[in-house]
């Protein structure tokens, strides 16, 4: 678990804070959702075939190009795709057109989206949205919205649901080094849905805290997968005067938090950066940035960094990039250990495919990157006519990449002052993130003109809606108000057992923390020691708690019953009436202690009072078989030794 040092509530606030997420889940079908290849994911890399692949944006319906897809053209992206015979067809390959949806994937779709309280769609109109990283060979991934304007409840507040939509699954990575990235085409094309909030969320904790909710109750419903990779979550961060950054392919819910922190944090650093810049007096218009080759100087400036980026790329060179008036701003620092020097060497690794570490050096006056001496920096200042004023990036590798970083590097500082830029962001470990690509607009997305539209019946709704016997979003939220930890929750949820634990409190009466106490911990402690749960019925479950419920079994009986039942074939009236409470009640308790007290009477001289107390409690428990009821005999016990102190 990271440890953050999250900020107040109302510091968010003042941040003015704002948070949405979208959550993929791949639902379970036996086949994907445009071709009828088998839903498998293979584990091992015996791939059967290799194709390969370059992208090319095309224009929209209004003629227009989208930004991230000319970004992703700029990497030049070799993009190889590991095939197998028994998952992958000509479809996905996109020499094939489409057939038509996976039905099976449209029936479930519907059910989570009425779970969602969404408004239904009556026509569901497939699109295409550009994928241009490779991920999809076509370019483009197929999908439809099913829903909208849904809701559900997160600790009394409504969080609102954008869409429901169902879509195709992309590629899984395998590599991505220089200009080639590798993919496994097992993945592509098996159906899922995504499920968008609004930006109604305003702390990291309550981001995390709806993403948790979200994804455990999908899985609560049955009709999703489970394990690595078959879910994964986006999350959308904004602050004031800042625009909205995507946090792409978040892996681990427990990350949200984090990760929406130092963004928000990251996205402040930002704007203070722009008031500098501006301070400054640097705009687009008048930024001053030049750059001049510098490979000739190599051998006086003693690197061993730049000397092996040389000699490990053909045609290389080493470019050195005046900053006009950027001094002590390189090292403005944006999340923990990353100034904005690091927010270049992002981009110039993402786009321009140079990725060694590190992939440049940097001098802005306050701080220097590198190894580098300062005597170097000073050839270096010198060489490109820099003064104190000026900040110096170099940055070296195959000379046409070297010509996209210098040009990235311009356009980084251009966005910086204009504040927040629009991007997609990957996530780390340690809750910061690095640039993955720029974020995607309104043009990227365009009609199927491959596939029908698929109107949604009346009585096809009506048969969905008959499949929604209990919502687990609203169980979710009511489960918590009873008092059940977030923990037990997500507990109760993933074994599937929450619809038995709403008629073990709400038709029997149990206490809400004793149901779940024995449904999650004491059942998992029972399938740890070999003994085989699922042979317990509902009823049988049932029928247990009943019997506690009306003081025929003692709490600590109610698990050693279940274990029974499994254990020895027992029918539920044998195992329960092994460890039936004594009829004879309050008169076998008192016996019991009296009993006990005079075959161990050496422990009074011996033990403090509070050790007599719980040693003689777990005897007395142990031989009576669990048939006294244990807060009687505390009682009784306690008393008994009181007398016993009195006396003496």
């Amino acid at each position: 678990m990271l440890k953050v040092d999250y900020l107040s509530a109302e510091e968010y606030k003042e941040l003015g804070l704002a948070s949405g997420i979208e959550i993929h889940h791949q639902i379970k079908t036996a086949k994907k959702l445009f071709c009828h290849c088998p839903v498998i994911m293979h584990k091992d890399n015996d791939f059967d075939a290799v194709v390969i692949r370059h992208m090319r944006p095309t224009l929209s319906e209004l003629g227009e190009y989208d930004g991230t897809a000319l970004m992703e053209f700029k990497t030049r992206k070799e993009v190889v795709y590991e095939l197998f015979h028994d998952c992958v067809c000509t479809y996905e390959m996109d020499d094939t057109p489409p057939f038509l949806i996976n039905q099976q994937a449209v029936d479930i779709a519907l059910v989570i989206a009425l779970l969602l309280k969404c408004t239904m769609i009556d026509e569901l109109f497939i699109t295409r949205k550009q994928y241009l990283d490779g991920s999809i060979p076509t370019g483009f991934q197929r999908t439809c919205i099913v829903g909208i304007d849904g809701a559900i409840k997160h600790r009394g507040k409504r969080i609102r649901i954008r869409q429901l939509g169902l879509e195709e699954d992309a590629c899984r990575e395998v590599s991505d080094v220089g200009h080639r990235i590798t993919f496994k085409a097992d993945r592509l094309g098996m159906p899922l849905v995504e499920v968008v909030t609004e930006h109604d969320m305003v702390t990291p904790w309550e981001v995390e805290g709806v993403a948790e909710q979200i994804g455990t109750s999908l899985k609560a419903t049955g009709l999703v997968h489970r394990g690595l990779g078959s879910v994964r979550q986006d999350v959308n961060v904004s602050i004031a005067g800042s625009t909205r950054v995507e946090i792409k392919g978040v892996p681990k819910v427990s990350l949200i938090g984090p990760l929406v922190h130092y963004e928000a944090l990251r996205q402040k650093h930002l704007l203070e950066l722009k008031k500098k810049l501006a301070s400054r007096g640097i705009t687009k218009e008048r930024l001053k940035f030049w750059d001049r080759d510098i490979t000739d100087m190599i051998g006086e400036l003693d690197s061993q960094t730049l000397k092996e980026g040389l000699e490990s790329q053909p045609d290389s060179c080493v470019a050195a990039m005046g900053l006009g008036k950027l001094a002590g701003l390189v090292s403005h620092e944006l999340q923990p250990e990353k100034p904005f020097g690091y927010e270049v060497s992002q981009r110039i690794k993402v786009i321009a495919c140079l990725d060694s570490d590190p992939n440049i050096l940097w001098n802005d006056g306050r701080m220097s990157f590198g190894d580098l001496s300062d005597s170097a920096w000073s050839k270096v200042f010198s060489a490109l006519g820099a003064s104190r004023d000026d900040a110096v990036i170099l940055v070296w590798g195959n000379r046409r990449d070297v010509k996209t970083a210098v040009s990235e590097t311009r356009l980084r500082i251009e966005d910086a002052i204009e504040g927040v830029p629009n991007e997609t962001r990957q996530a780390y470990e340690d809750g910061t993130t690095g640039f993955e690509r720029i974020l995607p607009g309104p043009n990227r997305m365009y009609p199927d003109t491959d596939l029908p539209p698929i109107e949604i019946s009346a009585e096809r709704l009506e048969r969905a809606r008959s499949r929604v016997e209990a919502n687990p979003f609203d169980a979710f939220e009511r489960f918590r108000d009873m008092g059940l930890s977030g923990e037990v929750i997500r507990q109760l949820m993933r074994s599937g057992r929450w619809r038995l634990f709403d008629r073990v409190v709400g038709e029997v009466g149990v206490e809400p923390r004793f149901a779940a106490f024995v449904l999650t911990e004491r059942l998992r402690w029972l399938a740890r020691a070999g003994f085989d749960v699922s042979k317990l019925s509902a009823d049988e479950i049932l029928e247990v708690f009943r019997a506690f419920k009306v003081g025929k079994l003692s709490r600590e009986a109610v698990s050693w019953v279940l274990r029974d039942i499994i254990a020895f074939d027992d029918t539920l009236e044998v195992a329960m009436n092994r460890y039936a409470l004594d009829s004879d009640g309050e008169e076998a308790v008192n016996e019991a202690v009296r009993e006990r007290l005079r075959s161990r009477r050496e422990l009074l001289d011996l033990l403090p009072t509070n050790k007599v107390f719980s040693a003689l409690m777990g005897e007395i428990m142990r031989s009576s078989g669990l048939k006294l009821e244990p807060r009687s005999v505390a009682r009784a016990l306690r008393k008994a030794l009181s007398e016993v102190n009195e006396r003496s």
